[in-house]
């Protein structure tokens, strides 16, 4: 028969229980830990490729950029070569997910041009390190990782044609895929365009400016 477990050996079950529950807790704590040091050692490194140059950055400097010694690294990424593969890779998937979330939230084409100019936009704004360092260090990857951004990068133009396609059902693909490129040329313009010496126009202004002339650039 059944019987009903009483009240201290509910109890004594709890204790027993109470050492995994903090193993669980300690175990999730030093994986964030973790992952927060990842991302901000790939924040760093971004920030010194862009200055540097990939060549000129060693291990034991994105080290010293987050506190920790050279070799610290190395719990994190399998070397350099890794760190500046895990930037450009991010980047490209970053932006794919973003420009799919986008389709996947809109319908008019209209709204979804505008809503991926903005996208494109917050990036640019956001990452304009990172846009250096993918157009100075990307023949710097190896030939598997170059492959993987190259077909993320192919991927998420193809989303840009696609909606102008709709857009602009009387000009020919070809024409529509230049239009796109020369767009990101534009929006990518931010490392230097709004970096302007002696002072930085406001985020707003820039904003504006890019998003009304890239439109501009895909509908003339």
């Amino acid at each position: 028969m059944a019987t009903t477990p009483n009240a201290a050996e509910i109890v004594g079950d709890a204790f027993a229980d109470a050492p995994a529950a903090a193993a669980v807790a300690t175990a999730t704590e030093r994986s964030r830990l973790k992952a927060d040091r990842r991302q901000a050692i790939l924040a760093a490194a971004a920030t010194l490729f862009a200055q540097r140059g990939y060549a000129g950055v060693t291990i034991e400097d994105l080290g010293a950029a987050v506190g920790v010694s050279g070799p610290a690294v190395y719990r994190h990424f399998p070397g350099k070569a890794a760190v500046l593969a895990a930037i450009l890779q991010g980047a490209s998937r970053t932006l794919l997910d973003g420009a799919e979330r986008v389709l996947g939230e809109t319908s008019d084409p209209t709204a979804t041009l505008r809503e991926l100019i903005a996208f494109h936009v917050d990036f640019a704004l956001g990452d304009a390190d990172v846009i250096l360092v993918q157009d100075r260090e990307l023949e710097q990857l190896d030939l598997g990782a170059r492959h993987e951004v190259r077909l993320l990068q192919r991927q998420y133009v193809e989303h840009w044609v696609d909606t102008l396609e709709r857009l602009r059902p009387d000009r020919a693909e070809t024409e529509l895929r230049i239009r796109a490129h020369a767009a990101f040329g534009l929006l990518n313009s931010t490392p230097h365009s709004a970096r302007i010496p002696g002072r930085r126009p406001a985020d707003g202004t820039i904003r504006g400016i890019l998003e009304e002339m890239t439109w501009a650039s895909l509908m003339s």
